[in-house]
């Protein structure tokens, strides 16, 4: 709840500024600095570390990395407000609401082996003519599912793996 207040802030600012792919960019980036490095995310979750430490480490980081000002104040104001230990939440979050706005979608497919470049491309104007929306796909690979796909969009399911299959004849043989 936390993360999308913050998240639909920036976005508010990213969008009027033109500059939400490049500010998306740099928010993910220190989102995986923070989160990879314990120290670092020890220091800014930290409550006995004084506000002045972490506001120090927090400008040399933001010197190092030159990121944008709208970047660069969405961090003060984290950091202000004790919430920089959750930017990859908050970034997450960002990505869902600019697509959101720019009316894509995301979807996440899983299949036992990799698709080839045209079954990928197939299964996105697929998707698209479905949703009626610009689809994002992000593939996962789970040998469990023995072939066949599942893919999924927000809470819908599409599963069409034999994995999925085989298990409905299974049940529907012991007469369930």
């Amino acid at each position: 709840m936390i993360a999308r207040r913050y998240a639909s802030a920036l976005a508010g600012v990213a969008v009027e500024r033109r500059e939400e792919r490049e500010v998306l960019t740099e928010i993910e980036y220190w989102g995986s600095l923070i989160d990879s490095h314990t120290q670092l995310k020890e220091v800014f979750a930290n409550p006995t570390i004084p506000y002045e430490q972490k506001r120090s480490v927090l400008e040399e980081l933001i010197s190092r990395t030159r990121v944008r000002d709208t970047t660069a104040g969405f961090l003060r104001v984290l950091l202000r407000n004790q919430r920089l230990s959750e930017l990859k939440e908050v970034s997450q979050r960002f990505s869902l609401i600019l697509d959101e706005r720019a009316g894509v979608v995301a979807a996440s497919v899983t299949t036992a082996r990799p698709v080839p470049e045209d079954v990928k491309t197939n299964l996105r104007n697929t998707l698209e003519s479905t949703t009626g929306q610009t689809v994002r796909l992000s593939f996962n690979i789970d040998q469990e599912i023995i072939g066949g796909l599942v893919a999924r969009i927000g809470s819908t399911i599409f599963d069409g793996s034999v994995q999925s299959q085989l298990e409905r004849l299974a049940a529907g043989l012991a007469g369930r």
